[in-house]
């Protein structure tokens, strides 16, 4: 399918890739997420994907379980581009160990505002931060 018609269709029907706003070409860093179908979907977008930290990355993409995993942001802010973002995916609902305000406040600690909340899959949900355009 030609991109512009995923973006063509409403949002709840678009590839999850395309809600995350992967494109062909960029950096993608995965830490701590085995998701071989999301990977899948992540190379056919023709990104190039590491399970390592790469620095100038266009997207991180970082799982984390339990709260003081989040204190890692600040570091993984220097890895990403100044108009990069990081997914910080954790597990939703009631017995989530991770809510919403755990990672706006965590990214504000780091120097990074939230913009976007999208449901990764069934199990988790994804909140990007991206470094605050005073900082860029």
């Amino acid at each position: 399918m030609a991109d512009h018609q995923m973006y063509d269709r409403p949002l709840s029907m678009r590839p999850r890739v395309v809600k995350l706003g992967v494109k062909k070409d960029q950096r993608i860093s995965l830490i701590g997420l085995d998701e071989p179908d999301f990977t899948r979907d992540l190379e056919a977008t023709g990104a190039s994907i590491s399970r390592r930290l790469r620095r100038e990355s266009d997207i991180i993409f970082f799982y984390v379980r339990n709260p003081s995993e989040l204190e890692r942001l600040a570091e993984l802010r220097r890895y990403i581009k100044p108009n990069g973002a990081i997914w910080v995916l954790r597990r939703k609902g009631k017995g989530a160990a991770i809510k919403d305000v755990d990672v706006i406040e965590a990214g504000l600690a780091a120097r990074m505002v939230d913009n976007k909340i999208v449901a990764f899959s069934e199990e988790l949900a994804a909140m990007r931060v991206v470094i605050r355009l005073v900082d860029r």
